[in-house]
């Protein structure tokens, strides 16, 4: 399996298993995956989010938000681990006047749709259920 320098984890706590359990929750399985793929004295970037408690955990110790990372393999690779929230405020301004100047399209890059009001219900269960879309809820109709 060829290996990385560095890699980021931007999927977080509600990471999907893959094959056979690709719709059971598994919070852990990008880190693990993270790190077997990292070559030795290689980087981990994890601004994904990971929560100090989550009570529908899929079990007891994603509950109290306990994973399961292999931290002994990360250790034997001599990996480097960067955690905590993105520094949006860093990019803020630029991000910011890239829009206004419309040199990027924020919401085609995210894959944002605008819906109703009485549309949310099925917003929230269909992202619930995997689907790659971010809606915006739109009650007034401003957006279209």
């Amino acid at each position: 399996m060829p290996e990385v320098d560095c890699a980021v984890d931007a999927v977080g706590f509600e990471a999907r298993g893959h094959g056979q359990a690709a719709g059971e929750e598994r919070p852990a399985t990008v880190l693990n995956s993270l790190m077997t793929i990292t070559a030795a004295g290689g980087a981990l970037g994890i601004p994904g989010l990971y929560v100090t408690g989550d009570p529908g955990g899929v079990d007891e110790a994603a509950k109290v938000g306990s994973l399961s990372i292999r931290l002994g393999l990360g250790w034997a690779k001599s990996l480097s681990f960067t955690t905590g929230q993105c520094p949006v405020m860093k990019y803020n301004r630029q991000l910011m006047m890239a829009i206004l100047n419309d040199k990027v399209q924020i919401a085609k890059a995210v894959n944002a749709q605008a819906i109703s009001l009485e549309d949310a219900p099925r917003g929230y269960a269909e992202f619930d259920a995997g689907k790659s879309v971010k809606y915006v809820l739109n009650p007034n109709g401003y957006v279209k």
